[in-house]
């Protein structure tokens, strides 16, 4: 006989049948007295829980007693007027009675009994880790100078000096001429003007007047490796600094108006500082004519046809991946302290969005092969003359040698140059020299503004003739200490006031990779010898590495 068969005929289906609908009644029973009576939610899962433990019960005794052979053999030994299942029923009945009552107690006592209020949990007060910070373990460097990066990337420094109630903030933005190419040069310094025109949170004009209400200045400038906004301000605006700082970076609007508007104001710019300025002009093309590859050879300004061009993804795309936090350094000197930097940067700052690095620039300015020269014809009635040579980039050991040399060459009245081309020999009004700050290697620049009618090929062979002089004699003793003096002073005098501090450790830490460095000039002016000058000089002031630029009047009555 088969199982079914057998389980058909002892009854067993139809008592399982039987169980089962009366528990579904019952539970649906139960939950309507749970929400209609207002019983607590335990008594459904009380009763969910004694059915689930009597059905398979039933079931086990049932497959016990009435199939299996070991039971049909007990039943033969005992009364059969009633099965074992029928007994067992009874049994298990019992039980769930038992069991039953045993709730309904339950019930009524939690009506009666008053009822339990669990106090209200524990609130713990969040207690904020205290940031580490990064400290020099070098002796020259100030112990209260401290950094710490963001999760998003943001470099900041933080140089404490609570002299008076002031702050400075320098954040350094690594966008400069040197990442643009040809058809969008200019647009790092058109971000320095659309800086100040609004965001989505404010209006055209509404920072500046914020800022001045609170108190602060700013300023911005744009170089060819470095855009650097600059703001001036009591602690008490700090964080209003903050916020305003915050609303620019994370929510310049690129307006199309205003685009326009700042568009015009940049070619207006251009033409004052280089289509109608002398210097500006030469300057312009001698930095095209030295280099020949490196971005370095680009205005930082643009050009013309690249200023009115810029389309609005263009200004898109580089405010997007220059302006990100992961490409700035901040850096904070004044009324403050590590901590509250800390707090009003995570605030503030922590949520604008890293994104991807910047392109590296990969172009190396090959080795000059020879001299190369500009001309510029136009009314001028003082003919300027400049002369460029390629040097190092500002994280060269060499750089330091060379500045400290054209401090010998061209600062002051009592510098060689300015004694010899224009107190002694007359061929000069004025005559400059220096050399600029670069991730990449530089130019050393030589100025000089010549009197009406002067003999420009006089002047220029005279000071070639002085470089190359000092590339093979060297500086004196007397002048190598005078010009020590005047770097070693001016390093320290820089750093008196807040803002000196904030733009030296700043400059520092994009241009060398770290602020400590600024600390170890002063020992290494010390120690720089006259036979290092000398180096140097040989190495910098060769005609094959010389460009030579001169601006003057067109030549009357035949070619020159």
């Amino acid at each position: 006989m088969s199982l079914f068969s057998e389980l058909r005929r002892r009854n067993v289906i139809k008592v399982a049948l039987l169980y089962s609908v009366a528990s579904w009644l019952l539970v649906w029973i139960v939950s309507h007295m749970v929400s209609g009576l207002g019983l607590s939610p335990w008594v459904s899962d009380y009763v969910l829980l004694l059915l689930a433990i009597g059905f398979p019960v039933a079931l086990i005794f049932a497959w016990a007693y009435e199939i299996t052979p070991t039971g049909l053999s007990k039943a033969v030994d005992v009364d059969q007027t009633q099965s074992i299942v029928y007994k067992t029923g009874q049994k298990l009945n019992a039980a769930v009675a038992v069991l039953a009552v045993l709730g309904v107690a339950a019930v009524i006592g939690e009506k009666l009994l008053p009822e339990f209020v669990p106090p209200p949990p524990l609130v713990l007060e969040e207690i904020r880790l205290k940031p580490v910070f990064d400290f020099s373990a070098k002796a020259e460097v100030p112990r209260e100078i401290t950094s710490f990066d963001l999760p998003n990337g943001v470099q900041i420094i933080v140089w404490p000096d609570h002299d008076i109630p002031n702050v400075v903030m320098y954040n350094f933005v690594r966008a400069g001429g040197r990442n643009e190419y040809p058809g969008i040069t200019g647009i790092a310094h058109f971000f320095e003007h659309m800086m100040f025109n609004g965001t989505k949170e404010r209006e055209q004009g509404e920072f500046d007047r914020e800022m001045e209400a609170a108190g602060g200045a700013n300023n911005a400038y744009t170089s060819n490796d470095l855009t650097v906004y600059m703001d001036w301000f009591p602690r008490s605006a700090l964080e209003t600094i903050f916020e305003l700082e915050s609303d620019r970076l994370g929510n310049l609007a690129i307006d199309p108006d205003v685009v326009e508007n700042e568009r015009g104001a940049v070619l207006s710019e251009r033409r004052l500082r280089i289509d109608n300025d002398n210097f500006g002009r030469l300057y312009e093309q001698m930095r095209a004519t030295a280099y020949v590859a490196h971005p370095y050879q680009n205005p930082v300004i643009g050009w013309p046809s690249d200023i009115e061009n810029w389309t609005q993804d263009d200004l898109e795309v580089f405010f997007e991946t220059y302006y990100a936090p992961n490409n700035l350094t901040m850096v904070f000197a004044g009324d403050v302290t590590p901590e509250e930097i800390y707090l009003l940067a995570e605030q503030y700052l922590s949520p604008i969005p890293r994104q991807h690095p910047p392109p590296e620039i990969s172009t190396i300015e090959p080795q000059q092969q020879g001299e190369r020269r500009v001309l510029i014809e136009t009314a001028a009635q003082a003919p300027l003359l400049h002369m460029a040579f390629h040097a190092g980039a500002t994280a060269d050991e060499d750089t330091l040698h060379l500045d400290l040399l054209l401090a010998v060459l061209a600062e002051g009245d009592s510098s060689r140059l300015h004694r010899l081309l224009v107190e002694e020999d007359g061929l000069a009004l004025q005559v400059s020299g220096w050399q600029s700050d670069g991730f990449d290697p530089g130019l050393a620049y030589f100025a000089m503004t010549l009197p009406p009618g002067a003999d420009i090929d006089a002047a220029e062979a005279r000071l070639f003739a002085e470089l190359e002089r000092v590339a093979a004699e060297g500086v004196t003793s007397a002048e190598l200490a005078k010009a020590r003096n005047l770097r070693i002073a001016a390093f320290w005098r820089g750093l008196q006031t807040i803002d000196g501090k904030a733009s030296a450790i700043g400059n520092f830490e994009v241009f060398t990779g770290d602020y400590e460095n600024l600390f170890a000039i002063p020992e290494k002016l010390s120690n720089i010898s006259s036979d290092q000058l000398q180096a140097v000089a040989a190495k910098v002031f060769r005609r094959t590495n010389m460009t030579v630029g001169v601006l003057r009047a067109p030549v009357i009555g035949g070619d020159e």
